[in-house]
């Protein structure tokens, strides 16, 4: 468990190093993702307006498309990443299959942000209709050895129709 735990915090690393703008709002101010106007925001953000702490939700919908892509989003806030990186991950089950879907890296700046995850899973591949998705919301902070150690922040289980 300790080993797989240092496997995906290394991946998520590694992974920021790549696509250090692969959240909410890149440099140049535009958002990522056709749901900040649709109705699933205002469920999302009714939840998360609530209280000034770090947060989580998972829209009510996934995507899975005809190359067998998969996607999946929600809203988050964090309020500091001064600690270390912050990220979002998913994992979608359905039946008795599952797989991380993708991994964003956050901006804590208190605000709201949505964030997108993507990915091409196969073998087999998942259909529309429902599906569970678990959501954290993940720090990595340097442990005592030096490797990244995760601290969960917040996290989501919340049912989803597959389109």
């Amino acid at each position: 468990m300790r080993v797989r735990l240092v496997l995906a915090a290394g991946v998520l690393l590694a992974s920021a190093a790549v696509a250090p703008l692969a959240h909410a709002e890149g440099a140049d101010g535009l958002t990522a993702g056709p749901a900040l106007d649709g109705p699933a925001l205002n469920g999302a953000a009714q939840v998360l307006d609530s209280g000034a702490a770090d947060d989580l939700s998972v829209y009510d919908y996934g995507i899975v498309g005809d190359d067998s892509t998969v996607t999946l989003s929600g809203m988050y806030r964090c309020l500091d990443d001064s600690a270390g990186p912050v990220f979002v991950s998913s994992t979608l089950i359905q039946g008795n299959r599952s797989a991380g879907i993708g991994g964003t890296q956050a901006v804590c700046d208190g605000h709201l942000h949505e964030w997108v995850n993507t990915s091409v899973v196969k073998d087999p591949a998942y259909r529309p209709g429902a599906a569970t998705v678990r959501a954290t919301l993940m720090q990595l902070t340097a442990g005592e050895t030096g490797l990244p150690t995760p601290g969960y922040l917040a996290a989501e289980d919340a049912a989803v129709e597959l389109r």
